[in-house]
């Protein structure tokens, strides 16, 4: 039987001076505390079922309760409490009295549903009903019913006994109207009826109500929000369609309307009218435009969320010792960062106008007629950068034919950026995108506080931007596995690395996460400094944990190397596959920690500018980059790379092999864009954290979130101010190549027991290297260092030069038996 590991998490005591500052961050208005959120949910669904059972109990016992009901009203509440008949006494008489008889009749019943959805919605986050529309129907319908039952019934002889139906508010209404326009009054609620449904329904032409009626269920209906794995959903995939069209004749023409099958899907706050009959042609058909724009969730209706800690008790804290392990035991007190670290004051609607989708939609059309292309249909779907429009050509136009007229599309509309995609994947279509007229700002406050991020339960979820269709893109980092990026300067890459690392950072625990961050440039990712205790990792006796110079660098990189191999170790020790499995099994006190084994965290490298270092490290970046490329998925490291020069020289192939999943934003030449996604387009984006994403061989245009760096400071600063660890994560030590100081104390009287050996495998070879005794002698690359500091210092290698191999100062064999000998 497995002895039980003693080891345990730690609780260190926390500060009286850091409690009371802890204290003082905990205070937050109620309205943003996800308790009274839940709390004010429950009181809506128990009003809405109060008021339901009150008021259908009033249909019933009305008017025996009424005499009562009057009286204590108008007297006292004490009067006659036991002698209402209601179902719920006396308060449940007097709420329905009012509801019913005194204001909207039986339209009062429309209330309770409308409030039990709203309290669904906040505590199940289930939505049941698109509330905002909802309460405007309802506001209708109280004013609308209320006074056509009232007119109704001001004109019954016994108006007395149908008089709650309609309400005192309603009644009222149908005696003013009636006295100043008589049955008027019909025509005034008809013609208010057929207003709201206009702009209910978004109608522009006339339209059977049942259809509209159709359209607005379906475009009710909640969209899913999960993408497989982050990468099965293409953007291209097929959404809820917004569409309307311009008539080519006459709406009234009876041979003009469309049958019930052949009239096309309608949709949210617009409407399609008539297609053009099929018998009649002419040379330049007019096309109608189907457009798809996915309604934005409110703000409003979204609540923040806030992520607790759950604070455990001594005794708790024992029982948990004796289950399972937890590593966020030993920050028992982090608070994750909160959405209102952000700013949302500078996220913006799509706002592309009716106009501007018509007059694009002529252009191409024109262009297309021009050099002899028919097309069968047009459709647009907007997004936050541009508009893709969706076409269908005629049988017998080549899809290359269409392809070559980028540039003369792009000279008709006389905008920047036109792409074409030819065809669409997974779609019989052609896509044209055409950039907006005035795009939105997707801020990062307005992505992190939608469910589809805070529920996400991916291993590291990073938000990468919105697609054409206007839909949030998460993917996860531990699937990718790796990251390329590339852009020119001032394109977005900076902004795009700081959302990768804040998205990470709202959903993983400092126990759970650690960067090992690269920077060249020694500004980009200076503010992250303030997580080293929390987030970051570096190697031993360094004084920055973010790695500015080229020599850490190297350093930094093979101790990741030396990291990945005692990583595979342990798996193989605890006959695991993957970091996933190792640490299920050590949660699961599975694994005894005096045997070395520990809780794995995922390590994410993130190279700022890749470019500089290969300028001036070369092979020595290249080797341990691939290396961790290649085989770092399986135990939790992944690597961010990112380069503003994608020439071939930067991204060599063997980087490129191991990168499979590659983010490009605008790049100077198509020659660059091929280089990073393998084809075209990356030099045809409009700039600003427009960016095409490359998986598996699909391309997916996004456009990325913007994060000010006041946003990325008060992150860093809340986080900051907490308890955090001793110190930042620690990488095993590597000694390197130096020929320094140290080697002159070399004592060679404790010679490795494979000196020798060594020795003569330089020898023969003729090259001073450490990975040619790894390969030769099959050891790790600690021992190959200490062997090669040896060597030195015995006079048979030269000193480190860089990233050439050192120089073999003994030509022959015989000569080295020779000093092998006056050492022994």
């Amino acid at each position: 039987m497995a002895k039980k590991p003693k080891r345990t998490n730690r609780i260190k005591p926390t500060s009286a001076k850091t409690k009371q500052r802890a204290k003082s961050r905990d205070f937050k208005p109620i309205w943003r505390d996800p308790r009274f959120h839940l709390a004010l949910g429950f009181f809506l669904i128990v009003t809405s079922l109060y008021l339901f059972i009150a008021q259908v109990s009033y249909l019933l016992t009305g008017a025996a309760d009424q005499s009562v009901v009057e009286s204590v009203l108008e007297n006292n509440w004490k009067s006659a409490g036991q002698e209402t008949e209601n179902w719920l006494g006396l308060v449940g008489a007097i709420v329905s009295y009012l509801w019913v008889y005194r204001w909207f009749g039986i339209a009062s019943l429309l209330i309770p549903p409308l409030l039990f959805a709203a309290g669904v919605q906040l505590v199940f986050r289930r939505t049941l009903l698109p509330l905002y529309r909802a309460a405007m129907a309802v506001a209708f319908f109280l004013i609308w019913i209320s006074w056509l039952l009232g007119y109704w019934i001001y004109h019954q002889e016994n108006f007395s006994e149908w008089s709650m139906l309609s309400g005192g508010v309603g009644y009222e209404l149908a005696i003013i109207t009636d006295s100043l326009i008589g049955w008027g009054t019909l025509l005034v609620l008809a013609f208010a009826l057929i207003v709201f449904i206009i702009y209910f329904f978004g109608l522009t032409s006339p339209l059977p109500f049942p259809q509209a009626a159709a359209s607005f269920e379906r475009s009710s209906t909640p969209k899913s929000e999960s993408f497989n794995d982050g990468f099965s959903q293409s953007p291209f995939a097929e959404e809820e369609e917004v569409a309307w069209e311009q008539p080519t004749v006459s709406p009234f023409s009876e041979e003009e309307n469309p049958t019930e099958d052949e009239a096309p899907e309608e949709q949210l706050f617009v409407q399609e009218s008539e297609p053009k009959s099929k018998k009649e042609k002419s040379a330049a058909p007019s096309l109608s435009l189907d457009i798809e724009d996915p309604e934005l969730p409110s703000r409003d209706s979204e609540p923040e969320y806030a992520l607790e800690v759950e604070e455990h008790t001594e005794e708790a804290k024992k029982v948990l010792k004796s289950e399972n392990y937890d590593p966020t035991l030993d920050l028992p007190q982090y608070r994750y960062p909160e959405p209102g670290l952000l700013d949302s004051s500078h996220s913006g609607r799509v706002q592309v106008t009716k106009e501007e989708l018509e007059d694009n939609k002529d252009r191409i059309v024109e262009t297309l007629i021009n050099f002899k292309i028919g097309i069968q249909s047009i459709k647009a779907t907007i997004g936050p950068t541009v508009t893709l429009y969706e076409i269908v050509p005629e049988a017998g136009v080549k899809i290359s034919k269409i392809k070559n007229l980028e540039d003369d599309i792009a000279l008709n509309l006389a905008a920047l950026g036109i792409r074409i995609i030819a065809p669409i994947p997974g779609k019989g279509t052609i896509g044209i995108e055409v950039p907006n007229k005035n795009r939105e700002t997707v801020s990062m406050h307005s992505v992190v506080t939608t469910e589809k991020f805070m529920h996400s339960n991916k291993e590291l979820p990073i938000i990468l931007g919105k697609t054409v269709a206007n839909e949030l893109f998460v993917a996860d980092l531990a699937k990718m596995p790796h990251l390329l990026i590339a852009g020119a300067t001032g394109q977005g890459k900076s902004v795009g690395l700081n959302v990768l690392i804040s998205s990470l950072i709202y959903k993983r625990h400092p126990s759970q996460l650690k960067f090992v961050m690269v920077d060249p440039k020694k500004v980009e990712l200076s503010l992250f400094n303030k997580l080293e205790r929390h987030f970051l990792a570096k190697i031993p006796n360094s004084e920055d944990a973010i790695i500015t110079e080229t020599k850490n660098v190297i350093y930094t990189l093979n101790s990741l190397c030396i990291e990945m191999d005692n990583r595979y170790n342990l798996l193989k020790d605890a006959t695991c596959r993957n970091i996933r499995e190792y640490n299920k099994k050590f949660v699961g006190r599975k694994l005894n920690p005096e045997e070395g084994h520990r809780f794995l965290p995922y390590i994410v490298l993130i190279i700022d500018e890749l470019a500089d270092l290969m300028m001036t490290a070369g092979k020595e970046v290249e080797t341990p980059i691939a290396r961790l490329a290649q085989l770092a998925r399986a135990i939790g490291i992944h690597l961010v790379v990112a380069t503003q020069r994608p020439s071939v020289n930067v991204i060599t192939g063997i980087i490129k092999a191991n990168f499979p999943v590659r983010l490009s934003y605008r790049v100077t030449s198509k020659v660059d864009s091929r280089t990073i996604l393998d084809t075209g387009g990356a030099e045809q984006l409009v700039g600003m954290g427009d960016m095409l994403l490359s998986v598996n061989s699909d391309i997916i245009r996004l456009q990325c979130p913007f994060v000010d760096t006041p946003e990325v400071d008060s992150i860093c600063e809340f986080i900051g101010s907490q308890r955090g660890y001793e110190s930042a994560y620690v990488l095993p030590e590597y000694l390197g190549d130096e020929g320094d100081s140290s080697v002159l104390e070399v004592d060679l009287k404790q010679r490795d027991d494979l000196f020798d050996d060594a020795a003569r495998v330089i020898v023969h070879h003729q090259q001073g290297s450490t990975s040619l005794i790894q390969r030769k002698l099959k050891l790790g690359y600690n021992r190959a260092g200490r062997l090669i500091d040896q060597l030195e210092a015995a006079g048979i290698v030269g000193p480190f030069e860089g990233s050439k191999a050192r120089e073999v100062l003994i030509s022959d064999e015989y000569s080295l038996e020779q000093l092998l000998n006056s050492l022994d």
